[in-house]
């Protein structure tokens, strides 16, 4: 008998998944629960795994393609069975919009909605020259984008995580008032005290684990900045959940250190260590990417220097930590060289003025500074 798999919800709010790759071919046996087909989410790389053992008889998208939650992801049925889609089997049409108004016409075709005409205008495009693919030959957005870019322009499909990345950013963005403040702290002492650490550990010690336990005890004396605006109120955090900007093949990703401040300098290094090799293997669970309170960013690990980050949306703050670099400073009255770490704090300005703002910044520069780590 054959058996519809439709697919599931992955992820929370999942909506759509694309296929990366089959691990059963069409005419292949495969067990129950065992590994059918790796689609990608927003989120992660996921193995789905076969509810119903048999012959695979049908695969609901090709690798590449972008399948729903709904929809038909595999068939799995008995040896020699057949199957074909029923009515019952496809998803419900969708209702096609009404298009309110007329369209003018251009000789015996019809031409395009005045948006669409505005955009041919903008970009130079003469609608006699383009071929409509829209209903009835109406040209639409694309058909007027693809004309003008013409020859000289590659257009590349967003994957589900750059969609996602972007998706966040944009929203940040928009609803948060950000302000971002500047300093720069001597990293003498720190990178001293990792030295240190590093000698007396087994394995590598992150420099993001130090500037999180540095940190952590400021955002307690300083709530506003583990915190998050919910409707007319400001909520203020008592969890310590750190999230580490992490630069992956795929795009920039944000895994958390839950409950950082009950973590020891070591556990914080190995809970970095194991996330960053998540991330960068597209095997982070969704819990792991949930819940972050404050956003520290190492951008001084690609070379970066000062910047200004954006704010993951529900939070208040992140710290962007730059490259140290020897520079001119003053020690005692005299020219000398020292080595600076460049900061960039970017916060919502919902919650917090300048003059916090500030605040915290020369907090965070003396506490670098010292580096007298817990």
């Amino acid at each position: 008998m054959a058996h519809e798999f439709r697919l599931p919800d992955v992820g929370e709010g999942l909506t759509e998944v694309t296929v990366e790759d089959w691990l059963v071919d069409v005419g292949e046996e495969v067990g129950q629960d065992a590994p059918l087909v790796q689609v990608e989410t927003d989120k992660a790389v996921v193995d789905i795994p076969s509810p119903f053992a048999g012959i695979l008889l049908h695969q609901g998208a090709a690798a590449g393609e972008t399948l729903a939650v709904g929809e038909i992801l595999a068939v799995v049925g008995d040896q020699g069975e057949k199957w074909t889609p029923s009515p019952a089997s496809d998803p419900e049409p969708k209702p096609v919009a009404p298009i309110v108004g007329t369209l003018p016409e251009a000789g015996d075709r019809l031409q395009a909605l005045p948006a669409v005409r505005k955009l041919a205008s903008e970009l130079g495009v003469d609608l006699a020259d383009v071929a409509g693919s829209g209903p009835g030959g109406r040209i639409t957005r694309d058909d007027v984008l693809a004309a003008g870019e013409g020859d000289s322009a590659e257009r590349i499909p967003m994957s589900p995580v750059r969609r996602a990345i972007a998706d966040r950013l944009t929203r940040s963005w928009r609803e948060i008032p950000h302000v971002t403040t500047f300093g720069s702290a001597r990293a003498e002492r720190l990178l001293g005290a990792r030295r240190e650490l590093v000698a007396g550990a087994e394995g590598p010690m992150p420099l993001e684990a130090l500037l999180v336990a540095l940190i952590v005890p400021l955002l307690g004396r300083h709530p506003e900045f583990n915190a998050a605006v919910a409707g007319s109120d400001i909520v203020l955090r008592r969890s310590y959940n750190i999230g580490i900007a992490t630069n992956t093949p795929d795009g920039l990703l944000l895994p958390v250190i839950k409950a950082a401040d009950a973590l020891s300098i070591h556990e914080l290094a190995d809970a970095i260590i194991v996330l960053a090799k998540s991330a960068r293997g597209r095997t982070l669970t969704p819990e792991q990417m949930r819940g972050a309170t404050f956003t520290l960013s190492n951008i001084g690990a690609v070379g970066g220097g000062y910047g200004t980050p954006i704010i993951p949306f529900g939070t208040s703050a992140i710290l962007s930590v730059g490259r140290a670099d020897a520079q001119p400073v003053v020690e005692d009255g005299a020219p000398a060289v020292g080595l600076v770490l460049p900061l960039s704090l970017s916060y919502d300005h919902r919650i917090i003025d300048g003059a916090l703002g500030r605040t915290f910044m020369a907090a965070v520069v003396a506490a670098i500074e010292a580096a007298e780590l817990p």
